[in-house]
């Protein structure tokens, strides 16, 4: 016999990558998202002209997360290390510190506020969790990934 408890919700593993020509350059983000259970996936991708690689890596996620339509239990996989320590380690200080963090014993602005703001917001909805891939060594998402973002960036450098 099957139980659903109150508190079970849908479970969903959403790959990411940001991808830049230059830092800063043209720059690209991709996402796939899979819910668990049926295996279906979507995916999306989009660029800017002039951006960062970690700007990309966090918009990246952050369209992703904007594209659940109801809380989930959300694996993020990602090969950007910046993204899951800042999930896991820094946001958490930042958000204590009223959004500064210490550099050379004296207080400073937390690089790409604007988005790990936006970030912490989407990820208060969702029991989330982080899960690190190597870049480049075959995963078949990440490498999906990848080609989307380059891709999304690409059009920038054909004008």
């Amino acid at each position: 016999m099957s139980r659903t408890a109150p508190t079970d919700i849908p479970e969903v593993r959403l790959f990411t990558d940001g991808a830049c020509s230059g830092n800063p350059g043209p720059g690209g983000w991709a996402f796939i998202l899979e819910h668990v259970a049926s295996g279906k996936k979507k995916e999306a991708s989009g660029g800017r002209r002039e951006t960062t690689n970690n700007r990309m890596e966090l918009t990246a996620v952050i369209r992703g997360l904007q594209s659940l339509k109801r809380p989930v239990d959300v694996e993020i996989v990602t090969d950007s290390t910046y993204v899951g320590r800042g999930m896991t380690e820094w946001m958490p200080k930042w958000k204590a510190d009223g959004w500064r963090r210490r550099e050379k014993g004296r207080w400073a602005e937390v690089k790409n506020e604007d988005l790990w703001r936006q970030l912490d917001a989407l990820l208060g909805r969702h029991r989330a969790r982080y899960t690190h891939v190597r870049g480049h060594a075959g995963h078949p998402e990440n490498e999906r990934c990848d080609r989307l973002a380059v891709a999304a960036y690409q059009k920038f450098l054909e004008k």
